[in-house]
């Protein structure tokens, strides 16, 4: 399930909970919310700032693939692959 954080529309008029934005799990065939669950004054998606992406510090080796349990390929002419 994706985490989806909002803020409240008008920070004047907000609890401290949606004033400070809030963190909500949901299904994503769910609609997203309109209300904070808190207070029910109304709330927008907010963009996330932080990104998980996996960082590659060195390109992997076929011994590197092999010793994680892939199986390792070679083209050899068009359409035919041998194992290495």
């Amino acid at each position: 399930m994706p985490i989806y954080e909002y803020i409240a529309e008008d920070l004047d008029d907000a609890c401290p909970s949606c004033r400070r934005g809030f963190e909500i799990r949901r299904p994503v065939t769910r609609p997203p919310l309109e209300t904070c669950p808190v207070c029910k004054r109304p709330v927008k998606k907010k963009i996330s700032s932080g990104v998980s992406s996996p960082e590659i510090t060195k390109p992997l080796s076929v011994s590197d693939a092999k010793s994680a349990g892939f199986t390792v390929l070679e083209k050899r002419d068009e359409g035919t692959y041998e194992k290495l």
